[in-house]
């Protein structure tokens, strides 16, 4: 198990990091809308639906992504960005309201039209923020996926050395407060080095909203891994997928990316 995790944690780097930094941007919009096409397909398996109807909505779903970034202008070097923040904004709305509440009342995701458009509401804003961010500045996208997976190990570590209180033992037992805290100060570590070599010159109040901001991104990529943790466990399954051994599948991979990254898009498109 450990060998395949290794060997497809270094294949998916080499691959992501060559579609990052060498495709050109149609190439880019096509490698996204595949992770989110067969992302959705995932997620039809968390709404119990059947082979045709898991691959159709990941066919579909891919297919919205490419029209979407296509109508957005993200071919182009000028994005319509009043549409995409329309997009960032009710995925990070989602986050922020209702994915709070249905982590507290561990509503059931069901299999109808509701449970489809929940899905278009995670994945297709996730997709257009990676292009987005990519064309805005690959090191962006980069070093916000730097802080989800700086918020996860973090979490991971300090959550085994000092964690007593469960943060919900119903959807993940192995989480705990100590956890979210850990990961809250290494995150704001690394984004306080990210800033302070940055060329910019912040003034106290501005580090001060970096800092809540940072805290901010932390707290809803933890929700993000709940979230599909949450649906995970009511779809009776460990992984979303096989798709990726010893890693399980897409969704395990970017399941606190696609709570972070389009509010991290949405920042980047009002500060732009």
């Amino acid at each position: 198990m450990l060998k395949a995790r290794v060997i497809t944690a270094l294949v998916m780097l080499v691959v992501f990091s060559t579609a990052l930094f060498a495709f050109p941007v149609s190439a880019w919009l096509l490698f996204v809308a595949l992770v989110g096409g067969l992302g959705a397909w995932e997620w039809g398996g968390l709404c119990r639906w059947g082979g045709a109807q898991r691959i159709g909505y990941g066919v579909f779903v891919a297919t919205l992504v490419v029209l979407v970034a296509w109508a957005a202008g993200l071919l182009s070097a000028t994005p319509s960005r009043a549409g995409l923040m329309l997009s960032f904004g009710i995925a990070t709305a989602f986050w922020l309201c209702l994915g709070s509440v249905w982590l507290a009342r561990q509503w059931r995701l069901g299999s109808g039209l509701l449970a489809a458009l929940c899905g278009l509401v995670v994945l297709v804003p996730t997709a257009l923020a990676m292009v987005f961010l990519r064309g805005f500045d690959p090191w962006w996208l980069l070093a916000a996926m730097a802080l989800v997976w700086v918020a996860d190990i973090a979490a991971y570590f300090s959550g085994r050395a000092f964690g007593r209180r469960k943060l919900a033992p119903a959807i993940s037992p192995g989480k705990s407060w100590e956890g979210v805290y850990g990961a809250g100060l290494a995150v704001s570590f690394y984004g306080i080095v990210i800033l302070a070599s940055s060329a910019q010159s912040l003034s106290a109040l501005q580090w001060l909203g970096a800092v809540l901001a940072l805290l901010v991104l932390t707290g809803i990529s933890v929700a993000g891994d709940l979230f599909e943790s949450m649906l995970k466990r009511q779809a009776g399954i460990k992984d979303s997928s096989n798709l990726l051994p010893g890693h399980g599948g897409i969704l395990d991979r970017i399941d606190s990316l696609t709570s972070t990254l389009p509010l991290v898009a949405l920042m980047a498109a009002v500060l732009a």
